[in-house]
């Protein structure tokens, strides 16, 4: 697959983007400045950039409690994403999120959870209403391997397949479940293998991938722009940090196998591919690097100089308005 120079920068800007505001965020939360949850995305960038960058901001996506990589991947400011987790009224949810519940439908962010499973469901009935709407919008779910246990899974893979609906669910296999591995809670971990017993395309591929992950996801979203139905795409990664920031990072895991991950990065992979077949060159990724910290630096002073909301708004958004 011949991929433009253009392009290629575009994946390695948007993995970079979510790596450095992951890492500024674990700082704030370990100074105090984050006072509520904050699930890191370090290790899967490749997963979100390579499926997002083929998606309009009117295809809808729906996430999990670890969702600040498909935020910034689907079009959310660093500075908004900064601003809600520092709980200001500048943050996408206006401060009243925090980090397990983003939503910006201006971008096609209809929402993240801490509800395991959920966006199964919502990215089923997004596209749903899209086929109704006879539209070539796409629905789509990012979920972790800990979902495919849940009934969400079976009953969003069985109406999007016997409905050919336009909807491209992304397992982001980790191997854990918050702390639970994988292959403790499950006989069979191969996620793809399941999705093909309901009957639609699915396919694995390396999450730490980025030209992988994007070419299954670029198949996949055309297949149902075209009106050929729903697809999986498991995604084999490794999320690097803890579970949690504040949580432990091994004693469930062994540091071996932390440290294999951590060898196989997909940013520093992809980077090491693009300059070895000349397709850019090191001033290219260096430019691309400041230019990404520097926007990391405005983000956060944006979110700190930004006014926490106001209280006499406290009720808004909870009570329907009268007709």
């Amino acid at each position: 697959m011949t991929i433009p120079k253009d392009t290629l920068l575009s994946l390695y800007r948007t993995m970079v983007r979510i790596r450095r505001c992951e890492e500024q965020l674990a700082r704030s939360y370990a100074a105090g400045t984050i006072t509520g949850a904050c699930h890191t995305y370090v290790g899967e960038e490749a997963v979100a950039t390579g499926v997002c960058a083929h998606l309009r901001d009117d295809d809808a996506v729906f996430s999990t409690h670890r969702g600040h990589g498909h935020a910034l991947a689907k079009g959310v400011p660093p500075g908004a994403l900064v601003a809600e987790l520092f709980g200001r009224a500048t943050g996408c949810s206006g401060g009243r999120g925090g980090s397990m519940h983003l939503f910006s439908p201006e971008v096609g962010m209809m929402g993240t959870s801490g509800i395991v499973g959920p966006c199964i469901l919502q990215a089923t009935g997004a596209g749903y209403s899209f086929q109704l709407k006879e539209t070539d919008q796409v629905g789509v779910a990012f979920f972790g391997d800990g979902a495919v246990n849940n009934g969400a899974f079976h009953e969003g893979l069985n109406m999007a397949t016997i409905w050919d609906l336009p909807v491209l669910f992304v397992c982001e296999n980790n191997m854990y479940a918050t702390e639970i591995a994988f292959k403790d809670s499950a006989r069979n971990t191969d996620v793809a293998g399941r999705a093909a017993g309901y009957g639609l395309h699915a396919e694995a591929v390396d999450g730490n991938d980025v030209l992988a992950v994007y070419e299954a996801a670029g198949a996949a979203v055309a297949r149902a722009r075209q009106g050929g139905g729903p697809s999986l795409i498991e995604c084999r990664t490794y999320r690097t940090r803890p579970h949690a920031e504040g949580m432990r990072d091994g004693g469930y895991r062994s540091q071996e196998e932390i440290d294999s991950w951590k060898a196989r990065d997909p940013i520093s992979a992809f980077a090491q591919s693009l300059l070895d077949d000349g397709a850019v060159t090191a001033a290219d990724l260096q430019t691309i690097d400041a230019a990404i910290v520097a926007e990391i630096q405005e983000a956060v002073v944006f979110a700190t100089d930004s006014p926490w909301p106001d209280a006499t708004t406290v009720a808004d958004h909870i009570y329907a308005g009268t007709v």
